[in-house]
């Protein structure tokens, strides 16, 4: 998974040889001065001090020689995940999990269920809430993931994905700790005056589109957009300006410099299960199966 060339130069770096390297490569001596002297014409770079008492890494040398020792680890890392996998077969489901999107209430789902699925295992993969990347993740469902739970009301996401409502959070609205609002434990719209609101463009999501609109009511309220999805950025430039954000009762924990606190109004946002286009057997079997368990536990 990684250039020859970097295994050629580790090596003579470790041996602090080429005749030593060379022995260890199976291949001749001047066949390793040459993958060296590709490899430093290819970075524009001296990598090796040759000297009449040896070679040694020069200072840009040592820095190549440190990453190339993590990207091998990481490579191996790598295989050995992907054949972990492989050998799991169809008896994995990967869960992604983010800062926003975290999997914990798919894993308390999943142990209810779990007797449905004799000898399944969970496979958590990390993802980055990146508001230019994020679209590309929900489309990975079915290849990256078979599912993903969180707050979901916006169109482009339902476009590359379905999704299983589970429950609502209300929306509310974060300060800084230092903000005058941050001691009350309600919010009227009436002490958001004064303020500038960040919160997302308008026309992805139906629920914020509502929110802004009551919003605009009140001239002395400032909208300020944010990117079209949150991620950390968004919550760290709300705590360094001193402004305050629409967001949701389950990202209480996002920030530890912002509380949030709920408002006066009815503005809730669905949250549920997000899963392939093209459901695989056993993923359309376990949706199956959490909406019986659903429907069971709502006629008790």
């Amino acid at each position: 998974m990684y250039n020859e060339l970097l295994k050629a130069f580790v090596c003579v770096a470790d041996c602090g040889s080429f005749t030593k390297a060379a022995e260890k490569l199976y291949i001749s001596p001047p066949s390793v001065m040459k993958q060296i002297n590709v490899l430093e014409q290819h970075l524009n770079l001296k990598l090796f001090q040759r000297t009449n008492q040896g070679i040694h890494l020069t200072p840009a040398g040592n820095v190549i020689y440190r990453h190339a020792k993590y990207l091998f680890t990481y490579s191996e890392n790598a295989i050995r995940e992907a054949r972990a996998v492989e050998e799991a077969g169809e008896t994995t489901f990967c869960i992604g999990s983010s800062l926003l999107n975290p999997c914990k209430p798919f894993m308390d789902l999943w142990y209810r269920l779990n007797q449905y699925f004799p000898g399944y295992k969970l496979h958590i993969v990390p993802f980055e809430d990146n508001h230019e990347g994020i679209l590309s993740e929900i489309a990975a469902l079915g290849k990256k993931f078979d599912f993903l739970i969180g707050v979901c009301d916006s169109k482009l996401w339902l476009n590359r994905c379905q999704f299983l409502k589970l429950g609502e959070y209300q929306h509310c609205i974060a300060v800084p700790r230092e903000h005058r609002l941050a001691g009350k434990e309600k919010i009227t719209l009436s002490d958001l005056c004064g303020e500038t609101v960040m919160m997302v463009k308008k026309g992805d999501s139906s629920v914020v589109d509502s929110i802004r609109k009551e919003l605009e009511a009140y001239p002395d309220i400032l909208i300020e957009d944010t990117a079209q999805f949150y991620d950390l950025s968004v919550f760290n430039r709300c705590a360094e300006n001193q402004k305050v954000m629409l967001t949701v009762e389950c990202w209480k924990d996002v920030h530890p410099g912002l509380i949030t606190i709920p408002v006066e109004w009815d503005h809730s946002i669905p949250y549920g299960i997000l899963y392939p286009l093209e459901e695989l057997e056993d993923v359309h079997r376990f949706i199956e199966i959490v909406k019986e368990h659903n429907k069971g536990s709502a006629e008790k």
